[in-house]
């Protein structure tokens, strides 16, 4: 009778830690899946600060957050993706709608990669714009929302601040990064071109880093499987320093765009082996011969085509764009 007695408790012990684990890892799961989206989620606009430039006007940060780790969107120009001026509070009513045709763009992109793109563009404001707000409008999956750039003393930021938020230098705080500049970047030819569909068209773009700041120094990033796969430490992700180049389609339809050799992603991919700066184990490529980056690209259909140009030394960013138009 103990024996038997012992055995139930035992059993019973057994499949109450059974339906514990199970519910823990029912949890679990259903805790990766919404934070790991692949497609199907919104896209919010962000304001990520401003400075002041040398002749008194003022220079705003723009970016964004695709929540969809796979999918891509397209929003063309329009009520679905524009900017409105106004006055302080005009725009807070998300159920209003303030698109102009004759104000809508601002520069911003109507193609969006996944995940986190930061301080993607820019846009100069005057000396005297004042409390006025610059507000992006994105709408996407039914869902409305807006960025709202002002002037107000808590957004203002420096090349530091900027390396900060996209891991920088290894996610270094370093006082010299306050001072750094952005690297210089010139697009050899036109800067708008016609190609056919399916003919290939070849770019050249010569970078450099003028103050070296901060200079590359070798790989740090994880290699081994057990630091690959550990959680990360940080709550930014980090890349590493060093003058890079790479092309990216910031309007037109991506998918029908190829790139020889393959461009690392300017968006922030922290998946391991994911060709991105932020994902382990990336090393900063060797700089090109002459600092000159060769590209070679094909797009599948006609249409009107932007790609962006971005060089970067890991912490600031220089880009110029380039206007195809292509036809068949």
């Amino acid at each position: 009778m103990v024996v038997r007695s012992n055995v139930k408790k035992v059993t019973a012990l057994s499949l109450l830690l059974m339906f514990v684990a199970s519910l823990l890892f029912s949890t679990m799961a259903q805790a990766q899946v919404v934070f790991m989206q692949l497609r199907d989620q919104n896209i919010s606009p962000a304001f990520e600060g401003w400075w002041e430039n040398e002749d008194g006007s003022y220079k705003l940060f723009f970016g964004y957050m695709n929540a969809n780790w796979a999918q891509e969107l397209d929003i063309p120009i329009g009520p679905d993706n524009y900017f409105a001026l106004s006055g302080p509070g005009e725009q807070d009513d998300l159920s209003k709608d303030f698109y102009s045709f004759a104000n809508a763009d601002y520069g911003q992109p109507t193609h969006f990669y996944p995940r986190r793109n930061p301080f993607l563009f820019t846009v100069d404001v005057p000396a005297d714009f004042g409390k006025q707000e610059l507000v992006w409008t994105l709408t996407s999956k039914g869902k409305v929302h807006r960025a709202y750039a002002t002037l107000k003393y808590d957004y203002m930021i420096d090349p530091q601040v900027i390396s900060t938020e996209v891991g920088g230098d290894y996610g270094s705080l370093a006082d010299s990064l306050r001072t750094n500049i952005s690297p210089e970047l010139k697009v050899e030819g036109e800067t708008r071109r016609t190609v056919r569909a399916g003919q290939t068209l070849s770019l050249a773009a010569v970078a450099n880093d003028p103050d070296n700041l901060p200079a590359h120094r070798g790989n740090r990033l994880p290699s081994t499987p057990d630091q690959l796969y550990r959680p990360p430490s940080s709550i930014v992700a980090i890349s590493g320093p060093g003058l890079r180049f790479s092309w990216s389609v910031y309007r037109g339809p991506a998918q029908k765009v190829s790139f020889m050799p393959e461009q690392f992603k300017t968006w922030t991919d922290t998946r391991v082996y994911s060709n991105s700066p932020w994902s382990p184990p990336y090393q900063i490529p060797e700089i090109p011969a002459d600092n000159r980056w060769e590209t070679e690209v094909t797009f599948a259909e006609p249409g009107e085509y932007v790609l962006r140009g971005i060089a970067s030394d890991g912490s600031m960013f220089t880009y110029e764009n380039i206007y195809i138009t292509v036809v068949e």
